[in-house]
């Protein structure tokens, strides 16, 4: 799960902003989604949640307590290597779920190289884009649940990252 565009939204009109509030994090503002909460609880019960952001830790360390959330995600560590030429976090993806395992990618900056890095994934994979402005939907949640009931058996109670 991103958080920049996904549950911290930015680009909207600012003389009518989506239902959210403001926060400082770090020294830096952010819009968060009033009803990312209650999203991300309810993902929760079908996948294992991952922080995927350049927030690294400090998505743990924040999120929880603003989007009242119980916590304990893990996040993804992102290390710059002068030989990927795709996506900046796929390596570290594919570090954590390996080829087979199912994913499911929320994000709202997929590019050429997401897409095909999922086509070509042997395992089961679905890339979620959201928008910028409105960020994670009840639409998006159902298209989740939905993928992982019927990619990866998810009406048989397993869990999906």
């Amino acid at each position: 799960m991103d958080v920049d565009g996904v549950l911290s939204l930015f680009g909207f009109d600012h003389v009518a902003p989506p239902p959210g509030f403001p926060v400082l994090i770090d020294g830096t503002p952010h819009w968060m989604s009033s009803h990312a909460g209650g999203l991300l609880a309810r993902l929760s019960r079908t996948f294992e949640c991952v922080w995927c952001t350049g927030w690294e830790e400090r998505a743990e360390e924040h999120l929880p307590r603003l989007l009242g959330l119980p916590g304990g995600w893990e996040h993804l560590s992102f290390r710059a290597r002068p030989e990927d030429r795709a996506h900046w976090k796929l390596a570290a993806i594919e570090e954590r779920v390996g080829t087979h395992q199912p994913v499911a990618w929320v994000d709202d900056a997929h590019d050429d190289a997401c897409r095909e890095w999922a086509a070509a994934r042997p395992g089961p994979t679905l890339l979620v884009e959201t928008q910028p402005a409105s960020g994670l939907t009840a639409e998006h949640v159902e298209q989740l649940e939905a993928w992982a009931a019927s990619a990866v058996g998810g009406e048989r109670g397993e869990r999906t990252q």
